[in-house]
């Protein structure tokens, strides 16, 4: 069968070559160079799309082409005119390119590659900085996304004929070209080492201090995941200044004339204030469950995303404290509640809404997150019960911006955590929620267990929140300062805080300056300060202007957004001179490159190749190409692409997300065929006939209040029988107790390296316990330590 008239699987030619990837990791900042070699093989000029995704945060800030021995670098356009001047240059003949935003989601960057006349070869370099995301394990996170998930476009902005997908995929073993990939990492500190789910040669130490190091991918690498890098320094809570010199070309008083100054904040609160976790909210988890959520877990046999979904609920219902509220909604095309607005928590509501989520299958279609979350927003707040959004997805939605803006919206009244799923979850998405939420966001891909990192998250949420945040700058005389980032919304303990702020006015070299960061926790007024030396770094280039720049440009791009339908030009025309004079990307501007010195004009007209890009969800192509004629327009997964027969017209526009419609099998896209359906079931019986995690059976016994019940689903998960258990009780102590105490036991006896995902079931349990006042708790203990075989403290326990 055809792929869906993917080139490749014909196997005619494709212009991409290689791809070479440098990485320049600078303790929390990565600069990225890749370079495209293409090389027209056929014998007429072609027009190359070539669509991919670059993390969310990413500042692009330079473009460049080599073609032959001529090389020539792009400028920074207004979005219109860059595409004017493209259309132009290949209606006279000339060779073009173009590098533009999508207007729908920040993360998605579309390259034309125009007039490559036959046998010539191009060389492309695309140049980029991000900042590391802080993993709950102190890591920090580079990725490199090699898949784009299919993006599902909602039904309202779909068009008539429903939903469309707009990204699909090709097996890796059909993608022609090459991926290399170095990186450097260097930092104040010693690098502890560095992880990947791609296999790695060794890590190599360039100095003594061990402070700086090089990785390379190993060969052999497959084009069916990202490629990540966890990078882990020493002593990594350590707050830090970075000051950086402007540009000496230009004018003092601008942006990229005055130095810039990063401040990396890890704010350490009273260990008293934080183990006091709150016993109030509202908690409402919103879970995906799309077609693409029955996909399996790598290097997990019989696991797919939605089951691990389902544990992980499991784990934060029995998780929550007394007293609070919560509710779980879930979604696909269209989205479903448990209950129709949030509960009170107890044993009754807690069974219902378990009950539910043990039926949940990945049978809701497509990724539709904007209505669920407008529906949750409508519901009015529970007094003195603070509202907590869960969000879970593994997708990407083509309106990654709108569903951003309404959580900015709501952000006085909740805090979102977001969690990406598995390879293909768009960065832009994830940590744009928590960000302009208030929350935190977890990736969770390769090999992670879902469970720890959701855990970690939940006590955040359980945390007093902080609140009344601001920063107060102390400099030398004649020295002001502009902050460039948006205001702290968010501060969680042992999580970092990024602030970039143009520091205006002379100084002396020796001239230090302060910032003071002051919070309100649990009604308590606190500060840390942070003093640092207004003498700039050697050899950072201008990666921190940047990355300045590029936080100031998202923060004006979101104004413009609210203001739509406003008469005011002013904020997208100061979103326009900041792009041009920082060379920085925006949904505005755009990168244009034209080879005005290739002499002869380019005969013939002009041939549109797809690139072809590795993807993972290959059974989501089969049954389409029958379907095709004419000119559809087609994308494919990893870098995504456009194939059709005839050149650009004037005028058309490419910065959004091409779409690919075909009436009648929208919905198997999506995954709410009936076929899925078939294989998502036989999928999901598989799963039951396997015994459940002993530790997920003896979690799913506890009572709402903390307590287990002594009865024979609890000695068989204590890997005993009722006799055993029965027998061994203590007479001074009633059933609930003992029962408790046993599971508590077994808990810190075989349990202790998944501590993270109990841990807060296991605090209710010992609340409970203390409430209860049993005599003889010493004797129960050892009792219940012979009986497990077990060799567990009573002070261990926290009793």
């Amino acid at each position: 069968m055809v792929c869906c008239g993917l080139l490749t699987a014909q196997k005619e030619p494709v212009p991409l070559k290689s791809i070479e990837v440098e990485v320049e990791v600078r303790d929390h900042v990565a600069t990225v160079v890749s370079t495209l070699n293409y090389e027209n093989k056929e014998d007429k000029p072609i027009e190359a799309v070539f669509v991919f995704p670059l993390p969310g945060d990413a500042a692009v800030c330079h473009f460049s082409a080599k073609i032959g021995q001529t090389q020539i670098v792009a400028e920074v356009k207004e979005k219109q005119q860059a595409r004017e001047e493209y259309d132009d240059a290949l209606s006279s003949g000339q060779q073009a390119f173009l590098l533009e935003e999508s207007e729908q989601s920040p993360d998605i960057f579309t390259l034309s590659v125009g007039s490559l006349p036959p046998g010539e070869s191009a060389s492309i370099r695309l140049e980029y900085v991000t900042e590391l995301a802080v993993q709950a394990d102190d890591g920090l996170r580079f990725c490199l996304p090699v898949v784009l998930n299919p993006r599902y476009q909602p039904q309202e902005s779909g068009g008539s004929d429903g939903a469309s997908v707009q990204v699909t995929s090709v097996p890796a073993s059909l993608v022609p070209y090459s991926l290399s990939f170095s990186a450097r990492v260097s930092s104040p500190r010693p690098i502890c080492k560095v992880e990947s789910s791609s296999s790695l040669d060794p890590l190599q130490y360039l100095n003594t201090e061990q402070t700086q190091a090089t990785v390379k991918l190993a060969e052999g690498h497959k084009f069916d995941r990202d490629v990540e890098l966890l990078i882990y320094y020493k002593d990594a809570h350590q707050p830090t200044a970075v000051v950086e010199a402007g540009q000496a070309s230009t004018e003092p008083g601008t942006l990229m004339g005055d130095p810039v100054v990063m401040l990396s904040l890890y704010p350490e609160f009273p260990q008293s204030l934080m183990s006091s976790l709150a016993s109030c909210g509202e908690f409402v988890f919103l879970m995906d469950r799309s077609g693409s959520m029955g996909s399996r877990i790598r290097n997990q046999d019989h696991q797919t995303r939605i089951s691990s979904a389902r544990d992980t609920l499991l784990l934060l219902l029995k998780s929550l404290p007394m007293g609070c509220y919560f509710n779980i909604f879930s979604f696909g095309s269209s989205f479903e509640h448990i209950f129709p607005n949030s509960v009170e928590y107890s044993e009754s509501t807690m069974a219902e809404a378990l009950k539910k989520v043990e039926a949940m299958e990945a049978n809701l279609g497509g990724t539709e997150i904007l209505k669920p979350l407008k529906h949750i927003y409508s519901q009015p707040c529970i007094p003195s019960q603070p509202r907590q959004v869960f969000v879970f997805t593994d997708g990407e939605v083509s309106n990654t911006k709108a569903v951003i803006d309404l959580v900015k919206q709501n952000s006085g009244s909740h805090r979102c955590f977001s969690f990406g799923i598995g390879e293909g979850a768009s960065s832009a998405l994830i940590n744009g929620l928590a960000k302009e939420g208030g929350g935190h966001a977890q990736f969770i891909t390769g090999t992670d267990r879902m469970q720890p990192k959701v855990m970690q998250s939940l006590r955040f949420a359980l945390q007093p929140a902080v609140v009344d945040i601001s920063a107060t700058w102390d400099l030398p005389k004649g020295v002001s300062v502009t902050v460039l980032s948006p205001p702290l919304t968010a501060l969680f303990q042992g999580q970092r805080s990024l602030i970039y702020a143009q520091l205006t006015g002379e100084s002396s070299e020796a001239a230090e300056g302060s910032v003071t960061l002051k919070y309100c926790l649990a009604g308590h007024p606190s500060q840390n300060q942070l003093p640092f030396s207004l003498k700039p770094a050697e050899d950072t280039g201008l990666t921190v202007h940047r990355l300045g720049a590029r936080s100031l440009i998202r923060s004006l791009e979101m104004k413009e957004r609210e203001n739509t339908g406003k008469q005011d030009g002013g904020v997208k025309g100061k979103v326009v001179e900041l792009s041009v004079q920082s060379g920085v990307s925006s949904s505005f501007t755009a990168f244009i490159v034209v080879n005005k010195d290739n002499g002869e004009p380019i005969e013939g007209p002009l041939i549109r190749r797809n690139v072809p890009a590795p993807g993972r969800h290959q059974h989501m192509m089969r049954c389409c190409a029958p379907m095709m004629d004419g000119l559809t327009t087609y994308s494919i997964g990893g870098p995504e692409v456009l194939a059709c027969g005839k050149g650009r017209k004037k005028g058309k526009m490419f910065g959004a997300m091409p779409k690919l419609k075909i009436k009648g099998i929208s919905k198997q896209f999506g995954g709410s065929s009936n076929m899925m359906k078939n294989t998502q079931s036989s999928n999901d019986k598989t799963e039951a006939k396997l015994s459940k995690d002993p530790l997920l059976q003896l979690v799913s016994l506890q009572k709402a209040s903390g307590c287990w019940l002594l009865d024979p689903a609890l000695a068989a998960a204590l890997g005993k029988t009722s006799k055993e258990v029965e027998r061994t009780k203590p007479s001074s102590v009633n059933q609930e107790v003992w029962a408790t105490l046993l599971a508590l036991i077994w808990l810190n006896g075989f349990k202790m390296d998944a501590k993270e995902e109990w841990e807060l079931l296991g605090l209710k349990a010992l609340s409970w316990l203390r409430a209860q006042k049993a005599p003889c708790v010493a004797e129960c203990v050892e009792a219940g330590n012979t009986l497990l075989g077990c060799s567990v403290q009573k002070d261990v326990l926290g009793l």
